[in-house]
């Protein structure tokens, strides 16, 4: 009978499988499984994992051994797949898998339940132990020898593949021996069930050495797929193991292995030469990069190296066997293991340094310009895209799919020290988590940088990981908040000339914890959307996303009659110069992809239908609206009246947003105006009729839009506590021909890097002066006086733009001059012989603005009349849009003029004031070419924006300042447990700060005359120290609460047994004295009845 060696394979083989299980099954499911006493019996402990003990059990039935995890009680275990148990259930047994004798569960009200797992014992270990143990012998595995492990392993594989299964986790420490010579493949913590519809899979899991480069690949591209072949792969590799002991790559980071992967040739053994030709070919047969091309494991099966086995078999098992019980009197030898990223411990790699001074640019011994961007260049060159500053992120766009965003690498950036992995844009989600539930303080992280440098996508991630490290019970919140950036950017996002999914309006999204730092809830507050775009775009660019995908929607489903829309020529709203809008909307797959999420992100969310169908109607009213058109008429006493010529586009906007057809017409096509009491109804002329239809598309759309963000905000909505802000706003934009939209982003992007600047810099230099630190002042480029120039009363651009909107008969070109006469700075220029033209000089270049349409943008008017009719809609939707009252920020607006740069400063200053409170991270994105093009780097366009983000000042005053500044009190407040007792109270002096700085054996700090100054990295090192030690304390705890625990109970047993006992004398006492009583009364009537005999 197998018995399993070493407690070293134990925890992997159980522990990883059982905790699969115990997710799959709820409370009352656990409740139904048999209790293991009634059949198996603890002979021993035989190992210890992270999630419970591993222990010898015998069948009390037959004596057969088995071995079985104990899974003790948890509060939070990590999801994994649910078909885990499925699979070991119905498995039919396979001399080459380890069997599977059944799960139990094992009640106690005391002490919780505990999850039973009971598998096949072994005893002979893996074959990575093997391998390690006669490599240290300076042996190694006769070919023979190996080719029969691979061909039990093959037939394994075969069983598994035969049965619908891949195991996906094939390595060395996965194929164990028993002391026969028997080869069996275990755990199936990662295995995918195939059903007879879907032949392939596409989620990336595994571990990373062994992973095939199709199941890496398939991480971010969810159009692409693999197959059983994928365990072929890993085979190949399991080869190269018995021959050279480790994997290839096996020195490098599991992160960088999964970019080389992909892109390396094929490995092969170290030494091919020393190796026979046929166990060569075997390797590079198991290793084809493309899969398609790539044997089964059954062709494998008649390679001639494998098929060298038969015949063979017994006495190769013999051998196998005898060189593992030789081994195992050598003594078992400690093993290099390699995790897979699947734990929740953090991946360690003995022999790799996992560190490099090239992740930080505060290590540059030289540094200059020229050095850093060689430093990204080189980096970017080996797809390692994140590098830090300090404790800034830098992140270039890589225009490609990375694999490195899996719940798989969550784990790998939860809670771990910075330098335990290469930069990633989780660690900086984790810096702000962390920061947040250790200082009870709420954190910030700013995404700035160019359109097309990756706002967006690092805003998703930075939500994905915050989600995970914030796991709740509620898992259906989790699924409401992945759900809410997606639905607000198919709203929000368009494609640009630069970028294909670019914001058009700032989101700030909040995501709220508990003070243990579980998620509760989201808020998103919207800023400037650029509603301009649902009426007109820019050669090259679209319209918001939502069009395009409700169309294809709607297309395919077969009801773009019931929504009036048609299906041979688009709506003008989202029709373009090239013609092929139409041939887009039927032909591409993503658009009704991407209608199909949007549907199921309102459903997640919590929509309801009846919402969902009126905001559908909304956006096709929009489209209707946007086709109705207007002609000239004349009448004896009117020659500038206009009329709608063909009503059918005006019936079906009227019909889709619930109104009057004529009464909409008659607000399109003329006003009201009031004079001395008297109402004068005033026909509008063509282009005035068409001025108010755009404007009631905007008005529509806007509003829309506002209520989606307040719904989701009511949907999500949280009790105050703790929370994480995630800025993503539009970046700079720089355009052939820039509008008025562009000044509007720019402006934003001048006060985002106003206040980097006022963080990283300007505070944090005022503070050494106060506090009397001598530090290196570090110059930097200011650009508050160009924000004063915009932002400025009564003079500034925003408040002249807004004085000449009030003016009826100002036009752009008077706008101009007045800028012109007013604005006389260095920043504001006009160019001579462009009237409509005038000049900035922006923190990140020279912009030049076409004045065109300005003051009809800024004025954005929106007659009362079209208010009027669209209150009286039947659409309770639609009626709740326009009877809202309008915040500062202009959202909900009722008012008839609504200047659009008079709500920048309050949306900015609202901005502001949410980020002002919490702890700023900074994450600058960087694009590195205008082609949207993988792998290349424009050393011209890099240096750029690293010169005008100020990265170099950055990196020179992360070098020598010091970016953390905490009050005496505080400090000791958080950090006194690392120099002092528990149960004291110690002062927030600058003594106990001393104290505690040289307890911790920190360098380079400074004590200023209220605070302590520390570079970026203590906080993160003073972090674990202090986790170090509550940990000790928590274990003290629980040892004390448990010796408690035990006292107690034998002072209640104690207690129980001498109650026992004295209701046992009691009761002996009364039975004596009853007895007695009896005899008695026997021996006194036996008398009576002899004296009368008498």
């Amino acid at each position: 009978m197998p018995v399993w060696q070493s407690p070293g394979s134990i925890t992997h083989i159980y522990g990883k499988t059982l905790i699969y299980l115990f997710k799959t099954r709820n409370k009352t499911s656990l409740h139904e499984l048999s209790d293991p006493s009634d059949t198996w019996e603890i002979i021993e402990t035989i190992g210890k994992g992270t999630y419970g003990k591993v222990y010898k059990v015998a069948n009390k039935k037959d004596g057969s051994l088995a071995a079985v995890k104990i899974l003790d009680p948890v509060s939070d275990v990590d999801e994994e797949i649910e078909a885990e148990y499925n699979i070991l259930q119905f498995l039919p047994n396979h001399p080459n898998v380890v069997r599977f004798y059944g799960m139990f569960y094992k009640a106690d009200q005391y002490v919780g339940g505990q999850l039973w797992l009971v598998l096949e014992l072994c005893n002979g270990g893996s074959v990575t132990e093997l391998v390690k143990g006669l490599l240290k012998c300076g042996r190694r595995l006769d070919e023979a020898i190996i080719s029969y492990i691979l061909y039990g392993a093959l037939l394994g594989l075969q069983h598994l593949h035969n049965n619908r299964i891949i195991h996906r986790d094939v390595k060395g420490n996965n194929i164990l021996l028993t002391t026969e010579g028997g080869v069996k493949l275990v755990d199936f913590g990662v295995s995918a069930q195939l059903t007879s519809t879907r032949l392939r899979r596409n989620t990336s899991v595994g571990t990373p050495f062994w992973m095939a480069p199709e199941v890496i690949a398939c991480e971010q591209q969810y159009d692409y797929s693999y197959d059983a072949r994928c365990d072929v792969w890993s085979l190949g590799i399991t080869a190269i193991e018995l021959g050279d002991g480790d994997p290839p790559l096996f020195d490098m980071h599991p992160v960088k292995t999964l970019f080389k992967i992909p892109r390396n040739p094929p490995p092969t053994l170290l030494h091919p030469e020393k190796w026979c030709r046929g166990f060569n070919h075997f390797i590079s047969q198991c290793l084809i990069k493309d899969f398609e091309k790539r044997p089964s494991v059954t062709h494998l099966l008649e390679h001639p190296f494998i098929k060298q086995v038969h015949g063979k078999d017994m006495s190769l098992q013999k051998q196998l066997a005898e060189l593992i019980q030789e081994q195992q009197q050598l003594c078992s030898v400690a093993k290099t293991r390699h995790e897979r990223i699947h734990t929740r411990r953090p991946y360690h790699v003995d022999r790799a340094d996992k560190y490099s001074l090239d992740d930080d640019l505060v290590n540059l011994e030289v540094l200059n310009e020229e050095t850093i961007i060689h430093q990204l260049q080189k980096r970017y060159a080996d797809l390692q895209i994140y590098t830090y500053v300090g404790d800034i992120l830098i992140a270039l766009n890589p225009f490609q799919n990375l694999s490195i965003y899996s719940p798989q690498f969550s784990k790998l950036y939860h809670g771990v020290k910075r330098s335990s992995n290469p930069p990633h844009i989780f660690a900086s989600a984790d810096a702000a988590y962390q920061s947040m539930v250790t200082f009870s303080k709420d954190q910030c992280i700013i995404i700035s940088g160019e359109s097309g440098a990756g706002k967006t996508e690092s805003a998703h991630l930075i939500v994905q990981h915050l989600t995970f490290l914030g796991k709740a019970n509620n898992r259906a919140l989790r699924e409401k908040i992945l759900q809410v950036n997606p639905l607000v950017e198919a709203f929000g996002n368009a494609c640009t000339a630069i970028n294909d999914n670019s914001s058009r309006f700032g989101k700030y999204l909040e995501m709220m914890f508990t003070p243990t730092g579980a998620v509760m809830g989201a808020k998103i507050s919207e800023y400037l959307l650029e509603k301009s775009r649902v009426i007109k775009q820019a050669v090259g660019e679209k319209n918001f996303h939502i069009f395009y995908y409700i169309y294809a929607g709607l297309y395919h489903q077969k009801k773009l009659s019931e929504y009036r829309l048609p299906d041979k020529k688009p709506p003008r709203y989202i029709d373009n110069e090239t013609g092929r809008v139409m041939h887009d909307i039927v032909t591409k797959d993503s658009y009704g992809r991407q209608f199909e999420a949007i549907q199921h992100c309102f459903r997640i969310i919590g929509f309801t239908d009846e919402e969902v169908y009126s905001v559908y109607r909304i956006l096709t009213g929009i489209l209707n609206t946007g086709n109705i058109e207007f002609a000239a008429i004349s009448s004896q006493h009117q020659t500038d009246k206009s009329e709608v010529p063909n009503p059918e586009a005006l019936d079906n906007a009227a019909a889709l947003l619930s109104i009057g057809s004529e009464e909409l017409q008659e607000a399109l096509t003329s006003h009201c105006v009031v004079t001395r009491g008297e109402t004068i109804i005033r026909t509008n002329t063509v282009d005035k009729a068409a001025d108010v239809r755009d404007a009631m598309s905007k008005a529509l759309y806007g509003r829309l839009f506002s209520w989606i963000v307040n719904r989701i905000n009511t949907l999500l909505h949280a009790e105050s506590g703790m929370n994480v802000g995630i800025l993503d706003i539009f970046g700079f934009e720089n355009f052939a021909r820039n509008s008025f939209e562009q000044l509007c982003i720019n402006i934003a992007n001048e006060q985002i890097q106003f206040y980097f600047n006022q963080h990283i810099f300007a505070l944090e230099q005022m503070e050494y002066q106060s506090e009397g630190i001598d530090a290196t002042t570090v110059e930097y480029e200011d650009n508050r006086p160009l924000l004063d120039m915009f932002l400025q009363k009564p003079m500034g651009l925003l408040s002249l733009l807004d004085e000449e909107s009030r003016f009826p008969q100002a036009t752009d070109l008077t706008l101009v001059d007045k800028f012109e006469d007013n604005l006389r700075c260095k920043y504001f220029w006009r160019p001579k012989g462009v009237e409509l033209s005038f000049g900035i000089q922006h923190y990140a270049g020279k912009v030049l603005y076409d004045a065109s349409a300005f003051l009809e943008k800024n004025r954005d008017t929106l007659p009362a009349d079209i208010v009027v009719v669209l209150r009286t809609s039947e659409n309770k939707l639609l009626q709740q849009l326009f009877s809202s009252p309008l915040t500062k920020t202009g959202m909900f607006c009722t008012a008839l003029l609504t200047l659009q740069l008079l709500q920048l400063p309050y949306s900015l200053m609202d901005l502001l004031s949410k980020m002002v409170v919490g702890q700023p991270h900074f994450i600058r994105c960087i694009k590195p070419n205008d082609d949207r093009e993988a792998l290349m780097f424009s050393h011209e366009r890099v240096l750029l924006q690293l010169r005008y983000t100020g990265i170099l000042e950055t990196v020179k005053i992360r070098q020598k300042g010091y970016s953390h500044r905490i009050l005496f009190e505080e400090f000791v407040k958080k950090y006194y447990y690392l120099a002092f007792k528990a149960h004291e109270t110690p002062l927030g002096s600058r003594e106990n700060c001393l104290a505690i700085l040289e307890k911790s054996k920190l360098d380079n700090w400074i004590l200023g005359k209220t605070k302590v100054f520390l570079k970026y990295y203590h906080i993160e090192q003073l972090n674990l120290f202090l986790r170090e030690v509550i940990g000790r304390v928590v274990v003290m705890q629980a040892y004390i609460k448990g010796w408690l625990g035990a006292r107690r109970y034998k002072k209640v047993k104690d207690k129980r047994e001498n109650s026992a006992i004295t209701i046992q004398s009691a009761w002996r006492g009364y039975e004596a004295r009853r007895k007695y009583k009896e005899i008695r009364n026997r021996r006194t009537d036996a008398a009576i009845r002899i004296q009368a005999g008498n």
